[in-house]
């Protein structure tokens, strides 16, 4: 029997956890003075009213998202045997996807059974998020088993997530094995690219999108293709690859900038590929002035939406920046718009893309509706973890 402390549900609020929800929110949990004395992050097994046993799960007393349910078993423990079996199932999941080639989002969470973590891996590198107390209090077990399974030689803790502080952590970043001496190499559709794991946003790259950028890509030959909030390059030098004619890369970060020049050189493509630092709205409405126009436009901004009360005003922003976009865009050519913001969901976004084509008095069909790679699966009772979208657009 598990020796872990027990955490009782309130009367009735088991329900959502039987139909395999993985998540109890600190109002649906008997906050008991023992209860709230746990330590974050401490192993319990989540109990309904009655004492039937709803399985284990990493408990903190001071987040509302207060339990995450690991193991349905009552009986399991949270240790590192149980870390090295479900990154073994995520390890041979990505090795069927990708083929050998080590580059993929090793770890998403609840999808992956572990709740809270994240692992990307570039080769040999690991960059490991752990945005949960529960997670945090295992990092060493996680290690060891990380070890284990893919042995990378070197792991890079990104504990730089806003989600740590509403689970009361500090945010760091620190290499706990071999090292990380700055940009390293990744592969992604066939295609060579730079990142920085450690100075980068997130982990340094986002693999998310990598289906989405191949999709786009196949339309890109002979194209004027305009790619906006390109980060380090994945759309742009992509598109450059599979024989782009023109790109231009527009984004705020200077570094990320260097980043994409450097993969295109890398590729053989930096001869078409042009960078321009400055903010995109501004620079949208600076080439619609002059009357540039381009066969592919790409909008992949980072969250205008980070919380409930941006809501409004943040999806409106994916409104403006269609508005924006889509005038630049020449007749049957293509806008691809994306939001990482979780709190938009495929409908609403819908909503103000079509909105944004309005204002700017452009027809459009709906070539694709798309969401993450496969490397970043949805846990089937969390919805709300499929927080990318994106629309494939043919303009008339």
């Amino acid at each position: 029997m598990s020796k872990y402390p027990s955490v009782l549900m309130r009367a009735g609020e088991d329900r959502r956890l039987r139909q395999g929800h993985p998540w109890a929110f600190s109002n649906e949990i008997l906050m008991e003075p023992a209860t709230k004395a746990l330590p974050p992050g401490s192993a319990v097994v989540l109990r309904a009213a009655g004492g039937d046993a709803l399985g284990v799960a990493t408990f903190n007393p001071h987040s509302l998202i207060a339990a995450r349910l690991v193991c349905s078993n009552g009986d399991a423990r949270l240790d590192r045997s149980l870390i090295e079996d479900r990154l073994a199932t995520a390890l041979q999941l990505r090795t069927r996807l990708y083929a050998g080639v080590p580059h993929y989002r090793l770890v998403h969470a609840e999808a992956d059974g572990l709740p809270g973590l994240i692992v990307d891996r570039y080769g040999d590198v690991c960059v490991m998020q752990a945005n949960t107390a529960g997670v945090d209090r295992l990092t060493d077990d996680i290690l060891a088993a990380l070890d284990a399974v893919v042995a990378p030689s070197a792991v890079l803790l990104k504990n730089d997530s806003p989600a740590r502080k509403l689970e009361g952590l500090q945010l760091e970043t620190r290499i706990v094995k071999g090292e990380v001496p700055g940009p390293i190499d990744l592969i992604e559709n066939s295609a060579r690219f730079v990142c920085d794991p450690a100075g980068g946003q997130k982990t340094g790259w986002f693999f998310d999108q990598r289906d989405n950028r191949a999709m786009v890509a196949a339309f890109a030959g002979g194209a004027r293709v305009l790619d906006t909030y390109a980060y380090a390059g994945g759309f742009g030098v992509l598109a450059a690859v599979n024989g782009a004619a023109e790109v231009h890369l527009v984004d705020r970060s200077q570094p990320a900038l260097d980043l994409a020049r450097q993969s295109a050189e890398l590729n053989g493509v930096a001869a078409r590929c042009h960078v321009t630092r400055t903010e995109v709205f501004d620079e949208l409405a600076r080439l619609d002035k002059l009357r540039e126009r381009f066969d592919i436009v790409i909008c992949d901004p980072p969250a205008f939406v980070k919380s409930r009360k941006d809501l409004k005003p943040g999806a409106q922003g994916y409104r403006k920046m269609t508005r924006l976009a889509a005038p630049l865009v020449v007749k049957s050519g293509l806008l691809f718009v994306a939001s990482c913001s979780h709190l938009v969901d495929p409908p609403l976004f819908a909503e103000q893309v079509k909105r944004g084509l309005h204002d700017a008095g452009r027809e459009a069909r709906v070539l694709r509706a798309t969401g993450a790679g496969m490397d970043h699966p949805v846990h089937p009772s969390l919805p709300e973890t499929a927080y990318l979208k994106g629309l494939l657009l043919a303009l008339d």
